[in-house]
């Protein structure tokens, strides 16, 4: 009897880890967080329908002080650091070319309206016309990558720091579109004064 148990544990045991780990996945609509114990910032990783998508918190502490390293002007950095934003890394893990255009994206705060994200060109219109010719940073507007290609950068919302967002991508695969929800996604906190 004894041994019956132990074995018993044994085939229970990984499989209760597999049951909890695909419920968590289920309730989350597959995207998985993850928080870095070195910095306490979170990030969401989402893969399916060939897209492989992470957004990863963005300090405004950070943004200013690589935008400093630049020589940006303060009205630049602070243009940034004073919205939600995200690292983005998109990855085409489909077997044909994948392409978004990020005007097609949403997001949702808890007003629960659909609002649109400020685009890369929007971006360089408005750095542009304060006389500044810096491109680097933002994801770009629009892009087509071949299998295992990616592409990274912000992606920026005017909402305040430490609040949740849902995020809508879309995305094309051989002409057919996909839309994923990423709910849940929390901006980087405020730094503590000081």
């Amino acid at each position: 009897m004894f041994i019956q148990r132990t074995n018993c544990r044994c085939i229970l045991l990984p499989m209760l880890v597999l049951i909890v780990s695909a419920s968590v996945g289920a309730e989350s609509g597959g995207v998985v967080s993850t928080k870095d114990p070195a910095t306490g910032l979170l990030s969401w990783k989402y893969e399916g329908d060939g897209l492989g998508i992470e957004l990863l918190q963005v300090p405004p502490d950070f943004i200013r002080a690589s935008y400093s390293a630049r020589d940006l002007p303060a009205t630049v950095s602070e243009a940034v650091a004073t919205r939600c934003v995200f690292g983005t890394i998109v990855r085409n893990i489909s077997e044909k070319p994948l392409q978004y255009r990020v005007q097609d994206w949403r997001y949702k705060a808890a007003d629960g309206v659909e609002k649109p994200i400020k685009t890369k060109s929007e971006w360089l219109e408005e750095w542009h016309g304060m006389g500044v010719r810096f491109s680097w940073s933002i994801l770009a507007d629009d892009s087509v990558f071949e299998v295992g290609d990616w592409i990274q950068g912000f992606t920026t919302m005017p909402e305040p720091h430490g609040s949740v967002v849902d995020l809508l991508v879309v995305w094309s695969i051989g002409g057919v579109r996909y839309e994923k929800w990423l709910p849940n996604l929390q901006c980087a906190p405020a730094p503590l004064p000081g």
